[in-house]
């Protein structure tokens, strides 16, 4: 049996700017919680078995997911008492494994977006003997990131911090967030205190001699650490950019869920999805937007990039671009909302009142 843990909150979660807007963290994208887009993906290449390391928000992952029946899976959770880091998660949740000393234990993060093929992971892992093997990613612009540089046959051959100058730049591969661990190796982490596998974890063993091996991967890959990469994510998986089995309908310009109003002369486009009872009135244009359950966008509206929550309102020719809309909150008509504006949930905004554009 192939088992996994999937590392989602702790001290350094990248979900708590949506939470903000929108209480609920297993807010959808293209349709179903974002967790189900990884649980699904685990699932066909093989994973049978996941231990959810849980911490910021733990109590509302249990109810929704229940003992993973449902996905063909087995779910465990474990929940941490104080904020242990990755490593000190990915300790946490050993208790819980089953997994032989020998065997190959998946670790995923629960924020990544991505189309690595975690067979070939796995798969690498086996063959290369390594004590853990990593998912690397190619970007464009790696200073944001810690730098893993890998010989000509994959091994690792460093961990570099956040690169200041151009001299520092050795190489545009950076850690994806996705590890296969001998479980042995998982064990030996320190139990009961705050552990990074970047700084601490990853270099010691690396220090100490052992094999740690590097897949490089320039498949989709998304860290949906901000809003507006959350909503970039949802619409790539509808448009088929991201891969995931739990998109529910096929991939295209829009997802409609069930109920989901819209006017013959509205406008879906860029992988938006309407949620389900969400309508769109008449001349409405909607891009690459996500407006979840129970959702009114009125006659005429403009929606770009954005995030309308559930049961929010957005009045006749308004503008909604690059920003959330929280759960239950109206925005009347004519107004313009733009660059990364936040509506609080339950806010109210009368007409005519926000304006984003200058005078000219």
């Amino acid at each position: 049996m192939t088992e996994a843990i999937l590392l989602v909150g702790g001290e350094g979660t990248r979900l708590r700017p949506l939470t903000v807007y929108t209480p609920k963290p297993m807010v959808p994208a293209a349709g179903v919680p974002f967790l189900c887009h990884q649980l699904g993906r685990a699932r066909a290449a093989g994973v049978e078995r996941i231990v959810l390391a849980t911490s910021y928000l733990a109590e509302v992952f249990e109810p929704y997911l229940g003992d993973g029946s449902a996905l063909g899976l087995q779910l465990e959770y474990v929940t941490e008492k104080e904020p242990l880091g990755t490593g000190g998660a990915i300790r946490n949740a050993a208790a819980r494994l089953r997994s032989a000393p020998d065997e190959p234990v998946l670790v995923f993060n629960g924020d990544i977006l991505t189309g690595l093929d975690i067979r070939a992971l796995l798969a690498g892992h086996e063959a290369s003997g390594a004590d853990v093997s990593l998912h690397l990613s190619r970007v464009d612009d790696p200073r944001a990131y810690g730098l893993v540089p890998t010989d000509a046959d994959g091994r690792v051959t460093a961990f570099l911090e956040k690169p200041q100058t151009p001299q520092e730049i050795v190489t545009d591969q950076i850690n994806a967030g996705a590890y296969v661990f001998t479980r042995s190796v998982i064990d030996a982490i320190p139990a009961g205190r705050p552990v990074s596998v970047e700084r601490e974890t990853f270099p010691g063993l690396l220090a100490a001699g052992a094999h740690l091996h590097g897949m490089v991967d320039s498949t989709y890959w998304l860290d949906l650490g901000t809003p507006e990469a959350f909503v970039r994510g949802s619409a790539d998986l509808v448009l088929g950019r991201a891969p995931s089995p739990a998109v529910p309908g096929r991939c295209g310009e829009r997802l409609l869920l069930p109920g989901a109003r819209v006017a013959e002369d509205a406008k879906l486009s860029g992988g938006t999805v309407i949620g389900a009872g969400a309508s769109v009135g008449p001349g409405a244009r909607v891009e690459g937007s996500a407006v979840l359950d129970g959702a009114v966008v009125a006659a005429g509206a403009r929606i770009r990039d954005s995030i309308i929550g559930e049961g929010a309102g957005v009045g006749e020719r308004t503008t909604v671009e690059g920003s959330v809309i929280g759960d239950g909150a109206q925005v009347g008509a004519d107004n313009e909302l733009r660059h990364g504006a936040r509506v609080w949930c339950g806010a109210r905004i009368p007409a005519g009142a926000v304006r984003f554009s200058s005078d000219r």
